[in-house]
């Protein structure tokens, strides 16, 4: 089943309107939100980013040159608050879960499918796409291993 990647975004008037908001009602909110996509079973994963002026941005510029830039980074609008990933079978699907996600206006979700080993098969003998599923495998160790 594929997957897709729901990405919060934000704009200013939003963040304005948050600041607003009890905090424990957008847990509800959002824990609500939530439960009903673990009880459909399409949920995979997901989280809330910190504050933009605590990340950083590295920039890609030419002859290998990389500028890191501490935040806030970037308007407001190109922004991430946080992500969900669900396994559904369409785009339509992930769309109409983004649909019932409790956000005011001036956020937006935006919905991505995350890529799949068929995204690449004509690269299917190169050795790090080989090497991938044995990545994940360890990736997932780890994890159990946190518990």
């Amino acid at each position: 089943m594929p997957t897709y990647m729901l990405i919060m975004r934000t704009t200013d008037q939003a963040q304005a309107a948050a600041a607003d908001i009890d905090m424990e009602t957008v847990i509800n909110q959002m824990g609500a939100y939530n439960a009903a996509m673990m009880e459909a079973g399409v949920m995979v994963g997901g989280d809330g980013l910190s504050d933009a002026a605590q990340g950083a941005v590295v920039t890609f510029g030419e002859n290998d040159e990389r500028v890191v830039t501490d935040g806030p980074y970037g308007e407001t609008h190109e922004l991430f608050n946080g992500f969900w990933m669900l396994d559904v079978p369409t785009q339509a699907d992930a769309i109409e879960w983004a649909k019932r996600c409790p956000l005011g206006p001036g956020n937006a979700l935006e919905v991505r499918r995350v890529t799949d080993e068929s995204d690449f098969a004509d690269f299917a003998d190169n050795e790090y796409i080989q090497a991938e599923e044995g990545w994940r495998e360890e990736i997932a160790a780890k994890q159990a291993e946190k518990g």
